[in-house]
């Protein structure tokens, strides 16, 4: 039984029981390759973090988190914080979910990137070029054991827009930022994130996403059709839409709408709603969404389909 199987399992006993759970939409799993042919992922405490540069720029910096297991193949995730695209916040929102994941024996990249008003077209670029750094300057620190075949890429809030922008950057015209990336991850984790950036400035009013782009949609059209992850579809990756049903910041339409639409063009895409779950608690640890959270992460990292 797989873990998403074994999910599931779990959360049609609650509702039968009564209990709070999950609301799991996802599409039933799909058969994976044999064990032989996966690396196992064996679970150890990771390494302290290594902090690398990945450009000139003083944002331009991530910390990689190596799990100190002795596995010679390893997968990544590249892990993007969120907080509105606002300088205020930076990488260390993520520390802990980040050793977390490293724990389980998947190797870590939580980076960082030049945020602020209006600084939509740094901030891409800088998310592409710290994924490019993977095949590079992250696994030359990795001593080479990085399974390049399993890169991921996980994010909340902002950081779900970025991630998700990240999975489907490949669909890009040529001379938009991030087009014909070499590392195009496997599999995308989004937390609560903002997949329609017009939707979210013209029915959520959402006065961040302007502020980033520089404009309301009718203004600066072209920036929103670039930035929207739900714009690019279809992607040919899969992602898991993880949301709060309480979410008081980003609607938890974001995430239905995204799927729907990713599942009408032909994309693998799941959805899973939490109860009562709301924007803030993917970063407690004590929290539903953070143990969806890490178990998605794992799960994807764990197969090659």
């Amino acid at each position: 039984m797989t873990l998403r199987q074994a999910l599931i399992t779990l959360i049609t006993v609650a509702l039968l029981t009564g209990c709070s759970a999950p609301t799991h939409t996802g599409a039933p799993p799909s058969a994976t390759s044999s064990p032989a042919s996966i690396p196992a992922l064996v679970p150890a405490p990771s390494e302290s973090p290594l902090r690398l540069k990945y450009g000139p720029n003083s944002d331009n910096v991530g910390d990689l988190y190596l799990p100190d297991n002795g596995v010679d193949s390893i997968p990544v995730v590249v892990m993007i914080h969120g907080g509105g695209w606002q300088q205020k916040y930076d990488m260390t929102y993520f520390a802990r979910l980040s050793q977390t994941v490293a724990d389980r024996g998947i190797a870590v990249w939580n980076i960082e990137y030049r945020r602020g008003t209006g600084n939509w077209i740094d901030t891409l670029a800088d998310v592409d070029n710290a994924t490019e750094a993977v095949a590079t300057t992250v696994q030359e620190a990795a001593g080479g054991r990085l399974d390049l075949d399993r890169v991921h890429v996980a994010g909340h809030s902002a950081g779900g827009q970025l991630a998700a922008w990240l999975a489907g950057r490949h669909t890009l015209p040529a001379s938009a930022p991030g087009a014909q990336p070499k590392i195009v991850p496997r599999s995308a984790t989004i937390m609560a994130g903002v997949f329609d950036m017009a939707r979210a400035a013209n029915i959520g009013g959402d006065k961040l996403v302007p502020a980033f782009l520089g404009g309301m949609p009718d203004a600066v059209p072209d920036r929103y059709r670039i930035a929207s992850p739900i714009d690019h579809l279809p992607i040919g990756t899969e992602v898991s839409a993880i949301h709060g049903d309480a979410d008081k910041t980003v609607s938890v339409n974001q995430s239905t709408a995204y799927v729907e639409a990713a599942r009408a063009a032909g994309d693998q895409a799941e959805l899973t709603i939490l109860p009562g779950v709301g924007h803030g608690d993917f970063v407690d640890p004590e929290s539903i969404a953070w143990s969806t959270t890490v178990n998605t992460i794992a799960e994807h990292a764990a197969t090659l389909d």
